[in-house]
This record gives C-alpha cells, sequence and structure tokens, in this order.
C-alpha cells in the first residue's frame, strides 16, 4: 500500500480501537447481572422467579475475545506505525512537519482574507452619543445627541492582498507535493482486513481466524 492507503488504515485502526473501548467501558457490556425474586420465602406454594440482564451491546457475549481483539489492534497498528516511520525516512520532504506548517498557513490565510473584506466606513447613530451641559439653575445635567462612527482600515489591503495571494500559492505547492509523497511512496504493511469493514465484520473475521489457528 502507498502513504495515503497506510494513512487510511492508521485511522481505522484508531477508529476500532476506539469504539472497542466505549464498549469495555460500559459495565453493562462486561457484567451479567442475576436477579432472584426470592417469592418461595413469602409464598411457598410459588417457586423463586429468575431474572437474568440482557447484553447492552453485540459484542457482550464474548468480552475475553473483544479485549484480546483489542490488543490484536494494538499490534497492527504498532506495526503499521514503524512501516510508516520506515518509509517516511526514505523522503526528502518532511510530511509531518509540512503538513503541520500548511496547517498554519491556511489559518493565516483565511484571516487575511477576512481582513481584506473590511472597507472603511461612517454612519450615524440617533441618539447614540451623549453630553452635558448646564441647567438654569446651574446643575450639570446629561443629554442624548446623535453618534458619528468612522470605521478606518488600520492597514496596507493591496499589500495584504499580495500577501494572501502568496499564501495561497505557497499552499498549493507544498500540497502538490505532500499528495504526491503520500500516493507514491509505498509502506511495507498489508491490512490484515478492508478499511471499509465494520466492526462486527472484523471482529466476526477474527474470532473464525482465532478458532481455525
Amino acid at each position: 500500500m502507498n502513504l495515503k492507503e497506510a494513512f487510511r488504515c492508521q485511522n481505522k485502526l484508531r477508529a476500532l480501537v476506539d469504539e472497542c473501548v466505549s464498549v469495555l467501558q460500559r459495565q453493562s457490556n462486561i457484567v451479567k447481572v442475576k436477579e432472584i425474586h426470592l417469592r418461595n420465602k413469602m409464598m411457598p406454594e410459588t417457586e423463586d422467579e429468575v431474572v437474568e440482564s440482557v447484553p447492552a451491546n453485540e459484542f457482550a457475549s464474548d468480552v475475553t475475545a473483544l479485549t484480546e481483539f483489542v490488543v490484536y489492534l494494538l499490534g497492527e497498528k504498532e506495526k503499521l506505525c514503524a512501516a510508516i516511520r520506515s518509509a517516511k525516512s526514505g523522503l526528502q520532504l518532511d510530511i509531518d512537519g509540512e503538513s503541520g506548517l500548511n496547517y498554519l498557513r491556511q489559518r493565516v490565510s483565511a484571516t487575511f482574507r477576512e481582513m481584506t473584506s473590511l472597507r472603511s466606513s461612517e454612519e450615524i447613530i440617533r441618539g447614540g452619543g451623549c453630553g452635558y451641559k448646564f441647567n438654569a439653575e446651574g446643575n450639570q445635567t446629561a443629554f442624548k445627541c446623535d453618534l458619528k462612527r468612522v470605521t478606518t482600515i488600520n492597514f496596507d489591503r493591496n499589500k495584504l492582498k499580495k500577501q494572501t495571494r502568496a499564501l495561497a500559492e505557497k499552499i498549493d505547492e507544498v500540497s502538490a507535493k505532500i499528495d504526491a509523497c503520500t500516493v507514491n511512496t509505498q509502506v511495507d504493511y498489508e491490512s490484515p482486513f478492508d478499511v471499509n469493514d465494520t466492526l462486527s465484520e472484523i471482529f466476526e473475521s477474527f474470532l473464525e481466524k482465532k478458532i481455525t489457528a
């Protein structure tokens, strides 16, 4: 598989582990509860009634196997991480570093675009202002007046537009290099399952292999 497929498989393994852990964290999935209604004590002619809890999850039927499955998934993720690390070591491009840097470039570029959308403006806010004056008795009193609000951009829009265009070009350039690396770089790992399969399907396959092993 190539790096792009390896990253997708890595995400799938993480999602599977998270889903399994979520099942195991629910007590109703990992314990069996039996309630015995002791009717015979009160009425000798009646029998005690036994009510057993129904597992809340389909995987609760074999919790031990599910824990083994989680350990198996962690082992696969460990192997895949090692294979990805080995594949990256032969690259001239630091994919992780450049991806992180490109993310920052995108954030800065988005901020710049918002800034360039601003315009200088004037507006009159009726009754938005206030002042003070002395009345006939010599007392200071407040009064309302209109407010003129003048907003002026505090930066060079033309220069900012050039910086935004330059960032966009750099982002596209680096993205293309990263895409080329992820598609053309091979990873020495074979996924034991189809990444499109569900947890149920992958767990069932794991159980079948375990039985036949």
